[in-house]
């Protein structure tokens, strides 16, 4: 069942970390116009001549794109803070990155410097990258199987949630104006504040507890605590028998991550799947929102109120995948949302070229906006993190999160930089380019990626073992190496007694 410390514990480390990826993802969009004219006004000023127009474009285009090449830096620094610092002490330490970068972004316009901001976003970007693989993996280690897929979805309806406070934040009525632009870049820093004065006071991951730090009382006492009752010797057993198969396999590199063919088609489904969330097209998409809007007809000064109202329908449809995951299982929603996908995009394109020449085409693109947002937001944005979590056992998981963060946020990192030109040559054609990669990505998930709802971990890696053809290390002497429960230390002494 779900606790109060379980609940708790997700909502805050989503909070405070998920929250923020998205909420900086999308802060920037709206008070575009005013930052640039700021750094326009402060090169005149320290120079004495205007911004040329090509400087002023590659200023701009790297305030955008430092985030997600600063969330491949904050990716790479997965595999040794949360093998060193723990999960939980590498979300704190995080904080420190993302109050830093509020700070600076915060005071840049009393501080008369553009070159704050791009640095910031790099710190910020950095602080993503970790919090978008330690929440995941954090939250995945401390739920019981049936409510792991629910609890793997909350960051990314987290993620929903910021985009879409970063939208509402930024309406030209609230901070999305001259004045209210630091404002809302600086406001990111609270949720960290919040994050770093609370999370203490909850346990850390019990499987980091016992597998790797081998302390078999502190797990038992957070997972009592996670659980809410006494009897945990089952969640326990299957830990020892996690640590006693990979004890033949020693702690994973990235390195040997990628030459143990007893993780082959693990690590292959994990690019597979984190390179088709990102090369799907999802902010292509969101990208070009606004102008599908526009060209539908809808006026320039309600559009941003319409790109509110999609972010709205994002976070509706995460919270609709957090309640429907275990129920249906990952595969379904995964294979759904890139059929969904696909077909908007197809269809898009259609809409996109006779928008000219039939009047109602332009409403059928807003409906094909709409459905794509739907379809990428119950499946392909959520799963895939759930899904690292539950491939991978205790030693190679790390490993495997910094590999699928690089992939996600390198991937992120090409689209914002590609599609600009993909859009300028083929035009509404880039959409085709999407539809196939959607297609692909579901066709592979349908040959290759097993169903994981309400398996532990052992059972999804001897799943996965038959397919990499090879043995599990299956240990024998189960009972010897795992340490007496303590309903079986007082069986037998009673037992002695009699």
């Amino acid at each position: 069942k779900m606790t109060l410390p379980l609940a708790l514990v997700a909502l805050i480390s989503a909070f405070g970390s998920s929250f923020q990826y998205g909420y900086n993802v999308s802060v920037i969009n709206s008070p575009a116009p005013y930052m640039q004219d700021f750094y326009n006004r402060t090169y005149l000023d320290r120079t004495g001549v205007p911004m040329d127009r090509g400087f002023q474009t590659l200023l701009w285009s790297l305030t955008v794109s430092m985030f997600p090449l600063g969330g491949l830096f904050g990716s790479l620094m997965v595999w040794p803070m949360v093998n060193n610092c723990g999960r939980k002490g590498t979300l704190l330490i995080n904080n420190l990155f993302s109050i830093t970068a509020a700070i600076l972004m915060g005071t840049s316009e009393l501080a008369k410097t553009f070159e704050v901001i791009i640095l910031s976003r790099v710190v910020m970007g950095i602080f993503a990258g970790l919090a978008s693989n330690v929440v995941p993996m954090f939250l995945g280690e401390m739920s019981p199987k049936n409510l792991r897929g629910a609890i793997g979805v909350v960051p990314q309806l987290f993620i929903t949630i910021g985009i879409l406070a970063a939208q509402i934040l930024g309406l030209s009525s609230i901070l999305g104006n001259a004045e209210g632009w630091p404002v809302l870049l600086g406001l990111t820093g609270i949720p960290s504040l919040i994050q770093l004065l609370t999370l203490p006071f909850f346990p850390e991951s019990p499987r980091y507890l016992l597998i790797q730090k081998g302390n078999e009382e502190q797990a038992r006492r957070a997972l009592q605590r996670l659980r809410g009752w006494e009897d945990v010797d089952d969640e326990i057993q299957e830990m020892y028998q996690e640590n006693r198969s990979e004890k033949e396999e020693g702690q994973f590199s990235v390195l040997s991550l990628f030459t143990f063919r007893g993780l082959r088609w693990q690590l292959i489904s994990i690019i597979v799947m984190m390179a088709g969330q990102q090369l799907s097209g999802v902010n292509g998409v969101f990208y070009y929102a606004d102008r599908i809007f526009e060209s539908a007809g809808v006026h320039s000064s309600s559009i941003q109120y319409v790109t509110v109202s999609i972010g709205a329908i994002n976070v509706v449809m995460t919270l609709l995948a957090v309640f429907i995951v275990e129920s249906l299982g990952r595969r379904i929603l995964l294979l759904a949302g890139f059929v969904l996908c696909s077909a908007s995009c197809a269809i898009l394109t259609l809409a996109l070229n006779l928008q000219a020449t039939v009047p109602w085409m332009s409403y059928l693109s807003i409906v094909c906006v709409i459905a794509y947002i739907i379809g990428h937001a119950v499946g392909p944005s959520p799963i895939p993190a759930v899904m690292i979590t539950e491939m991978f056992l205790q030693s190679s998981r790390p490993a495997a999160f910094m590999v699928g963060g690089s992939v996600h946020w390198l991937s992120n990192f090409t689209v914002g930089l590609v599609f600009l030109y993909m859009e300028a040559g083929l035009g509404p054609y880039s959409f085709l380019i999407f539809c196939a990669i959607c297609v692909a990505t579901m066709l592979y998930i349908f040959f290759i990626v097993p169903e994981t709802k309400n398996k532990t971990f052992m059972e999804i890696n001897r799943i996965m073992a038959k397919r990499n053809k090879v043995e599990v290390q299956e240990s024998k002497e189960l009972k010897d190496s795992y340490p007496l429960s303590r309903q079986e230390e007082k069986k037998s002494l009673s037992s002695s007694e009699m």
